[in-house]
């Protein structure tokens, strides 16, 4: 009588057989995912109603939502993308159009490298209120943060080294208007965008529309190369947040005031 191991064998099912190269594979792990080179804040501003949620959840989940409730508050939504070889990790704030809300909505103004204001094409209010947000940029985005927890001057040297390369003076800026898929509704001429952008230095301008997926990434993509062209991409962001310095900025203090970027006759 053939013994239980060779009954095995005959039928393929004994270890014998078994591939050493089988058994590697099954155990062999997999790579853990490459860490972001950049972790970089954006966030959306507008009056209520011109589609800052729906430019958001288009460009990082791609869908489309026709009856948004309004943002209370702040959200936002985190997006990996790849430019100029490197990856970057977007952290996308979506922050509320109403004035009530400004108390809260401000503290995340210090720490973007990216700004999309927003206006309705459709409607001229959401326009004429660009002014009063170019304000309240100019009054939240100081040039650095306050920088506490320091623990020896040789750290405090080396950080703020690496701090002057990434810092810049001011966010990058891009004006978007929403809502071009109702354009037989428009009353915000591209021109008059145009003209206004051509007042504010270095703020971009694009039309997109979040429901028709027309433009949005493109916006956004844009915007993001912008700021990568003003960071060394040599040296990793992760430099900073590995460090054991505190960057958040302190809420008690008031930020120093900045020029207006607005050029007003």
């Amino acid at each position: 009588m053939d013994s239980r191991y060779e009954i095995q064998r005959r039928a393929g099912g004994g270890s014998a057989n078994a591939s050493p190269a089988l058994g590697a594979q099954s155990r062999r792990r997999k790579m853990p995912p490459r860490p972001a080179d950049y972790k970089l804040q954006i966030i959306i501003i507008g009056s209520r109603g011109v589609g800052k949620t729906s430019l958001m959840e288009r460009f990082t989940d791609d869908t489309f939502c026709e009856a948004c409730k309004s943002t209370v508050g702040v959200d936002f939504k985190i997006k990996t993308v790849e430019l100029r070889g490197k990856k970057i990790r977007l952290q996308i704030w979506d922050t509320a159009g109403q004035e009530r809300f400004n108390s809260i909505t401000s503290a995340y103004y210090r720490g973007a490298k990216g700004i999309v204001l927003v206006y309705d094409i459709t409607k001229q209010e959401t326009f004429d209120d660009l002014p009063k947000w170019m304000k309240m940029i100019d009054k939240y985005t100081p040039l650095i943060s306050s920088v506490t927890t320091v623990h020896t001057s040789y750290l405090l040297i080396s950080l703020l080294s690496v701090i002057g390369q990434y810092a810049s003076e001011e966010a990058e800026l891009l004006l978007v208007g929403n809502k071009l898929d109702c354009e037989t509704d428009r009353i915000i001429t591209k021109q008059t965008a145009e003209r206004f952008t051509s007042r504010i230095s270095g703020m971009r301008f694009c039309e997109a529309s979040a429901k028709d997926n027309f433009n949005v990434e493109e916006c956004f993509l844009k915007l993001v190369d912008d700021i990568l062209a003003k960071m060394p991409l040599e040296i990793p962001n992760r430099e900073l947040s590995n460090s054991i310095l505190s960057l958040q900025p302190e809420p008690e203090v008031p930020p120093e005031l900045n020029p207006p970027r607005m050029h007003c006759c």
